[in-house]
This record gives structure tokens, sequence and C-alpha cells, in this order.
């Protein structure tokens, strides 16, 4: 680990003192650090370097913020197959689960190999219109079809492998990975999917039938998702952080991506207690049961 590209949330109100202390003492242990230039200028340096160009070449990548930060790095990241530590300065985190005071003890672990991996499934989503591939992208978490405010509701017709499942007239359609299952696809009603699990997951925002459920698919499946019908102000969300038009006719083909995300989890921690932490789950007794 001899090359570390460090990322930080820009407006993180602990985001400067944090590099002020991290970046130092990362040099002395003879670290080369790569910082994109927001970072940098957090601490009043300079910097030319792109995401995409630090991804490529660092050994580790730190993400100083929240789960929208690492969600921005992952898509530049995942190609390169470059371990992520990410670091918690938000209030949730489901994904970056580290917290400042596990940092230091992670990394010197970290640089001395002792650390483990957790691979994360990424998604493709390509829009067709008319034969001709018109976009192209890759997330984490989830893709979603949404109407506008004043869009009627949507009719979208789904295919799985070639398949036909269903049209579901809805106000919109999510399509998640396990990683993203406990984001928007959860509030829409979905399960909680386990990230080692090999499903992906379905959800209709508002279905105009109450039958059309959440349904978990293999993640070897090709979906897609035509919009039949004339609409306006449709558009299709990335990790709720890019988006792009679906016009009518348009075909939505969504698969699993051949790369995956390298995690690296927090010290001494699991996804229950992740979900324990985070929905505020459980009993007051249940820290003496974690002990026993």
């Amino acid at each position: 680990m001899k090359k570390i590209g460090v990322f930080c949330k820009p407006k993180a109100p602990a985001g400067a003192a944090t590099l002020n202390k991290l970046i130092p003492w990362l040099r002395e242990r003879g670290c080369q650090v790569l910082l994109d230039s927001d970072t940098a200028a957090l601490i009043n340096e300079s910097s030319s370097h792109e995401r995409g160009e630090i991804s490529q070449q660092a050994d580790l990548l730190i993400v100083l913020g929240g789960d929208g930060t690492l969600l921005g790095v992952a898509r530049k990241a995942h190609p390169y197959d470059v371990p992520i530590l990410a670091v918690n300065l938000g209030s949730l985190g489901f994904l970056a689960e580290v917290s400042l005071d596990e940092l230091y003890p992670s990394l010197e672990n970290i640089l001395a190999g002792k650390f483990d991996v957790e691979c994360r499934m990424l998604l493709n989503a390509c829009i067709w219109r008319n034969g001709k591939k018109v976009e192209d992208h890759n997330v984490l978490n989830d893709i979603v079809i949404n109407k506008g405010a004043v869009a009627r509701v949507l009719n979208l017709q789904v295919l799985v492998d070639s398949q036909y499942m269903t049209s579901y007239r809805a106000d919109g359609l999510i399509i998640a990975t396990p990683t993203g299952s406990t984001a928007y696809s959860l509030s829409a009603g979905g399960p909680i999917i386990h990230p080692s699990m090999h499903t992906l997951v379905l959800s209709p925002i508002c279905p105009f039938t109450l039958t059309n459920r959440s349904i978990l698919i293999p993640d070897q499946s090709i979906i897609q998702v035509k919009l039949a019908g004339e609409y306006e102000d449709v558009r299709i969300t990335l990790d709720g952080q890019e988006g792009c038009d679906m016009k009518a006719e348009d075909i939505l083909e969504i698969q699993k991506t051949k790369t995956t995300l390298k995690l690296i989890p927090g010290p001494n921690k699991n996804y229950y207690q992740t979900l324990r932490q985070k929905l505020h789950w459980g009993t007051p007794n249940d820290e003496d049961i974690s002990k026993a």
C-alpha cells in the first residue's frame, strides 16, 4: 500500500480537520497520497488528478464522508479492483461504516496487510432507443424510473431473460442490488437483503394494483423495462446522483457488471450490527446479548 487516494466530501464539517491529521500521518509512513482537486482545496493544496485517474493508480482508496460520497467514488473506482475504506463523517452511513475513532487502527492493519474485503455487486444500465445505445451507466445501489410531478401513472413493461414478467402501472420502478436494498427500495416496501446474496430486487413505486409487490430475481438475469406510451418528464436516476431522460418506446436494459466493488469493513463489525445501529432495532438488553 504505497499509493493511497483520498476523497473527502467537500462540505463535511469535520473534513478539513480530518484531512489535516490524516495526510501527514500517511506521508510519515512513506505513502504517496493522491488527492482530487476538491479534496486538496480543503487543506489549501492543489491537484490536477481526476477521480478516475486516482482510482486507476492507487493501491487503496480512503473515502471520507457518507454513503453519497462513496457512491460517487464507487462508480469511478470499481473497474480498477482497488479496495476502499469508507469513513463516516455523517449520520447514517450504511456503507461508510468506519468511524473516525476506528480510522487509524484500521489503517495500521491495512498497511500491515491485515484486512478483509467485501465484494459488492454493481449493475450496468443501458438505454436503447431506436436500436441504438444512447446511455450506459454503472451503479452500486439502484436504478430508479420516476415520473415527473405532473406526469400520469407510468406503464412499464418488464421482461426477465426475454420472458415477459408483468406490466407495472405505477409512479415508477426501483431495481436495486443487495447493497441498495436498504435505500429507496426499503422505503418503497422492499425487503432488506444481505449484501452477500446473489439476487436483485424489483420494487414498484405506488403501484396501481396492490398485488404488485417487490420481487427477487437471480442476479444473472437480464432485465428489460420498456416505457409503453407517450409520456413527458420521465427520468432514470442512478444511485440518486446522476440521471437521464427516458422516452416512449425506450428500453432500459439492466444486468450485473463483470467487476465488483471491494469494500474494507469496519473492525469487529458485521452486517446485522449495522442494521441494529442504523435502523434502531432491538431492546435495551442487546448489548448484554452481544457479549454472551
